[in-house]
């Protein structure tokens, strides 16, 4: 939306896709790789000088932090890595508007087991004088949290979207009828929506709030519900959906979505699906696959720049499959990415197939893509 209304925007977002450096963008082009390698390695050499060393996401977002000032953006866009009260991208004082997206339950070894408590993680970016604007269609407990954290510290009003700003804007309803547009998105697009606004109010205060519209009909996000061909690797000619989805909540979106627009009457879906490991497999599974379903489970490889980051054991998707009833075929590819892809698309022949369980597997099948292409 920012960038539709020539407004020069930066951003940084978490994990990265493909490579280390598609964290960062200026003006919807990912920065070169020189740039953020120069960066990287100057932020690197002024950590070696200091006796408290740096996490690995901190040298990262240093480097995000560094590579945006140099672009002189107007905005920058800035996704909090985890949690947000101790997050390293919570070193800014004042931003011109603070965001929270819907909350579910993720990451609680860290940010605790209820959705009280994660909340509480997430309302620690909220500032003195900020406005913010929330996802109202959280659930209620986490809700109260932001609320009263916002009036504790003072912060500018709250804008629960949708329900204080979910409807009257005609442009915006004729853009979520003609692209047929699931709640979520249209939640999504209207929490965008209302930020950017707050935003633009204070660096551009002449602009018209509909200059910002023209950016909703060009948003792709690669990783969501995205549809991709897996001719070159598999020869099939059918699309695939390759979504991120690794946690419950947006299990529940994707099957919805799949369930609706994908699954075809008394025919099973095919699932590709690789998870991190210590991630909810049974509940994740538990949303996507039906009884009828066909399962390959495949282990990610590994992630440049996140050494933390593992793959769950594949015959753990498999145990967990088979507990919930799923009586498809059933595959383990191990490590073998290409594998499971080719095995996916021969046992789904014509019928949907879909790859999910994690952004890691996502970068690994358009990492694949991008090679076969460039051979």
């Amino acid at each position: 939306m920012l960038h539709a209304a020539n407004i020069k925007t930066g951003r940084f977002t978490s994990p990265h896709l493909i490579d280390r450096w598609d964290c960062i963008t200026i003006a919807e082009r990912t920065v070169d790789k020189s740039l953020f390698c120069e960066v990287e390695e100057m932020v690197r050499s002024r950590d070696s000088n200091v006796h408290d060393k740096a996490s690995e996401f901190e040298i990262l977002t240093a480097t995000a932090f560094e590579v945006l000032t140099r672009a002189r953006v107007d905005i920058g866009v800035i996704e909090v890595g985890l949690g947000g009260k101790e997050d390293a991208t919570n070193i800014i004082e004042d931003p011109l508007v603070t965001v929270v997206t819907k909350i579910g339950k993720d990451h609680q070894t860290i940010l605790g087991d209820t959705v009280e408590a994660i909340a509480r993680h997430k309302a620690g970016i909220f500032k003195h004088g900020v406005p913010c604007v929330v996802d109202s269609t959280s659930q209620e407990a986490a809700l109260q949290v932001l609320r009263r954290t916002a009036q504790e510290v003072e912060a500018g009003p709250l804008l629960q979207v949708p329900l204080d700003h979910g409807h009257g804007n005609p442009t915006l309803e004729a853009l979520f009828r003609d692209h047929d547009m699931e709640h979520h998105q249209r939640t999504n697009v209207l929490i965008a929506y209302h930020a950017a606004w707050l935003a633009v109010q204070q660096t551009a205060p002449m602009m018209q709030a509909s200059a910002l519209l023209a950016g909703v009909d060009q948003v792709c996000w690669p990783g969501r519900l995205q549809t991709v061909d897996l001719t070159t690797l598999a020869g099939r000619a059918e699309p695939v959906i390759l979504d991120g989805a690794h946690n419950a909540q947006s299990a529940e979106i994707l099957a919805s979505y799949v369930n609706k627009k994908v699954r075809l009457r008394h025919r099973p879906v095919t699932w590709m699906v690789g998870v991190s490991a210590g991630k909810n497999i049974r509940e994740l599974l538990s949303s996507l696959a039906q009884h009828h379903d066909n399962i390959v489970a495949v282990e990610f490889g590994p992630v440049d720049g996140m050494p933390w980051v593992s793959a769950a054991d594949a015959a753990l998707i498999l145990d967990d499959a088979r507990s919930l009833g799923v009586v498809g075929s059933m595959k383990n590819a191990g490590p073998n990415v290409v594998d499971a892809i080719q095995w996916a698309a021969k046992i789904a022949a014509g019928d949907p197939m879909v790859i999910a369980g994690s952004l890691y597997l996502v970068s690994d099948v358009l990492r694949l893509l991008r090679q076969r292409k460039a051979e």
